[in-house]
């Protein structure tokens, strides 16, 4: 089988696990780090940002976990699958926040920042921001001093070169009103990578449920069978493990579901990713509201978990820390599954 065939096999029996790092996530250490323990713990996909140097470090962890799986005790089926994410201009998985100088350093912002991307000195860090916004809720309404600048990147000449590093596959997040410009950078993700599975991710923020799977029969005109939709509940919202965080996700799916895949044969075999919110409890809300779906993709909980070894000096090397972190994300990739 090809790789296609590939992660279409593992779409269609629901084992499809996606651990995000986050779009808009530049570390690469962490995400080497993050891929070594989530590629033990059984996870077949990896969504990081789209620079080369990522997707690199991306694949040295998974190569990291294949050289210590024998120690684990762990067999590594199918090598994981690399997505690279881009975004649309107002989308909030590619935006980069940053504090004017109207700041009163009331400190609020630095503990809610998931990824320690604000220092004491109040001057984020691009790299490890991933504009989830936690730091604007926080921030004094009479103050308001964070705002946002797009990551902008040129596709047609950045894609090939993930690619070239080792990614297979690409998401488009398309959380934005207007079809004309989505439509336009869709149909150049979909010349960048031919050959396997690309992603729209959709959330409903601007869109009704007519106009969400409108979007989706516009993106399967052009990608056909190598379309994903990732159904995106309430973005970067994964921060608590309980059903109510990630009901939204489960929700939008469940629309997708009987307003389009039920009705019409050509959508049948869409596969669809629960997103957004999603945590430990996602698959579980799934399976009780009876809501079909192909896989999970899990980003703040997922790393969240794991965050106090990940972080620690010469993890790496530290197998001892290695194996404490892979509890807690095997638990998670376990349960996220079909069984």
């Amino acid at each position: 089988m090809n790789r296609f065939e590939v992660m279409r096999g593992l779409l269609a029996d629901s084992k499809y696990f996606k651990l995000v790092c986050g779009a808009g996530n530049e570390n690469a250490a962490e995400v080497r780090r993050l891929a070594l323990v989530y590629t033990l713990a059984g996870a077949n996909g990896f969504d990081v940002s789209a620079k080369p140097d990522v997707v690199k470090a991306c694949g040295e962890g998974i190569d990291l976990a294949y050289a210590n799986a024998d120690h684990f005790g762990v067999t590594v089926p199918v090598r994981p699958f690399i997505t690279v994410s881009v975004g649309m201009p107002g989308d909030h998985h590619v935006r980069k926040a940053f504090i004017i100088d109207d700041c009163v350093s009331c400190d609020l912002c630095i503990p809610v920042c998931p990824t320690d991307a604000i220092p004491e000195s109040l001057e984020i860090i691009p790299e490890l921001c991933i504009g989830c916004g936690n730091c604007e809720a926080a921030c004094p309404p009479k103050v308001a001093a964070v705002r946002y600048r797009h990551n902008g990147k040129e596709l047609a000449e950045l894609l090939p070169r993930c690619i070239e590093a080792g990614a297979e596959n690409i998401e488009l997040h398309a959380a934005v009103p207007g079809d004309d410009a989505i439509l336009e950078e869709w149909a150049m993700v979909d010349a960048a990578q031919p050959d396997n599975y690309i992603s729209m991710c959709l959330d409903r923020y601007h869109l009704s449920n007519v106009q969400l799977i409108e979007r989706i029969r516009a993106a399967y005109e052009v990608a056909g069978e190598r379309t994903i939709i990732q159904a995106d509940g309430v973005p970067m919202s994964g921060g608590s493990d309980d059903h109510n965080t990630t009901l939204q996700a489960v929700a939008i799916a469940d629309v997708i579901q009987k307003d389009l895949k039920d009705k019409e044969r050509t959508f049948r075999d869409l596969p669809i990713l629960l997103s957004g919110g999603t945590n430990g409890k996602t698959a579980e809300m799934a399976r009780l509201c009876d809501v079909p779906y192909q896989g999970v993709s899990i980003g703040t909980h997922a790393r969240g978990i794991v965050k106090g070894w990940v972080n620690e000096e010469g993890f790496e090397d530290d197998l001892e820390a290695v194996g404490r972190a892979l509890g807690p994300a095997a638990d998670l990739v376990s349960r996220s599954v079909a069984a």
